[in-house]
């Protein structure tokens, strides 16, 4: 475990050093984000691209993981490595194009498939899934591709999200990587099947944690979709290996399709708030594309919470979620009912308790002096 705590701690190094360099490219750059559109929730044009930082934070903890001898089979024996690699260099590409210049969303979507069939096609595919209840599925490759593809694009999306005030995405994913790491550490019994889930998870945790010296409320720098997308991608890309590394799980692995849950559930909220903001729009007849503020974050914020209270609660949440779904490997089912219930409570008081009168649409419940930052 030692030698995964390295890594993580490489990984938030080069991207907490080298995140003010790219704040200082960002303005040169002009790649700001402005302040205006119905989303956005900042007053003051901030630098994004943080993207750039992560990447090589992550680049960086590949470096060193590739040196470090736990890690060797899988950089000797597989291509995983060597896919994840080149899929974030294209999902971030595309992240740059869309903070620069803004991309079509079906540009911007073709690009984030052609990064997770990057992904799938140079080893990091489902094959083999685990069902509780039932047995071994064997996919097969003509099914086994588009199920990737859809999981990646899928876990890219949802990240990116999230992505709508300081510190958000990178709290979130850093709860989501932890409890994933907590869960391969559990379940990883069998040393001949090597995987990169638990190395991604914690160069997930350490970028993020890196990234969040800087995002926190206010805001220094936003990741953008450069950030948002690539962590979705190599989130989706550990859940993905873990499924797929074998044929004959233990009784631990039994929780074989639990790995693409977690994800899933750790970003509960903010897909269902997309499945409410499409059928919002459907309802009023308006463009499905079009942006609103009617998402979680800022109901949360009308409620009379302000930012950082806001992203903490939805921290919580996101935790609940995240660490209730990987408990079951831990202790009995039994055990967790109770906690979860007690758990639930607590997040409705802590939701609810302290907010103000609602604001009427458009109206910032926070204090004047308050600086509110947040990327889109």
């Amino acid at each position: 475990m030692w030698q995964h705590l390295v890594v993580a701690a490489a990984a938030l190094a080069v991207t907490a050093m080298l995140t003010p360099v790219v704040i200082s490219l960002a303005r040169r750059l002009g790649a700001l984000d402005r302040p205006g559109g119905p989303r956005k929730v900042h007053r003051f044009a901030t630098p994004t691209l943080g993207g750039l930082a992560m990447l090589a934070g992550f680049l960086g903890a590949i470096v060193v993981a590739s040196q470090l001898g736990e890690f060797g089979p899988l950089f000797e024996n597989t291509s995983e490595p060597l896919a994840l690699l080149v899929g974030a260099l294209v999902i971030v590409a595309i992240g740059i194009a869309d903070d620069l210049i803004g991309l079509p969303p079906t540009v911007k979507l073709a690009g984030q498939i052609v990064a997770a069939l990057v992904v799938a096609v140079f080893g990091i595919q489902l094959t083999y899934f685990w069902i509780p209840g039932w047995d071994l599925v064997v996919l097969s490759g003509d099914l086994g591709l588009p199920l990737t593809v859809l999981a990646l694009v899928a876990m890219v999306n949802a990240v990116n999200l999230i992505d709508g005030l300081d510190g958000l995405a990178a709290g979130v994913t850093t709860i989501a990587g932890t409890a994933f790491f907590l869960f391969t550490l559990r379940g990883d019994l069998r040393e001949d099947v090597p995987a990169s889930a638990s190395l991604v998870a914690v160069i997930v945790v350490g970028v993020s944690v890196g990234f969040l010296l800087y995002n926190w409320h206010p805001a220094r720098i936003f990741m953008g979709d450069t950030g948002a997308m690539l962590l979705g991608l190599l989130l989706g890309a550990a859940g993905v290996s873990w499924v797929g590394r074998g044929t004959d799980p233990s009784t631990v692995e039994f929780y074989g399709a639990m790995p693409l849950l977690i994800p899933a559930l750790v970003l509960a909220v903010p897909l269902l708030d997309a499945v409410y903001a499409v059928l919002r729009r459907l309802l009023r007849r308006s463009p499905v594309a079009l942006a609103d503020r009617e998402h979680v974050h800022h109901r949360l914020l009308r409620m009379g919470h302000s930012h950082r209270r806001t992203v903490l609660i939805l921290y919580y949440w996101s935790a609940v979620a995240a660490f209730g779904s990987v408990a079951p490997v831990f202790v009995p089912l039994g055990r967790i009912i109770p906690w979860g219930i007690g758990a639930g409570a607590l997040g409705v008081i802590l939701t609810v308790a302290g907010t103000q009168r609602p604001s009427p649409p458009g109206i910032r419940t926070a204090p004047p002096q308050q600086r509110l930052t947040g990327s889109d």
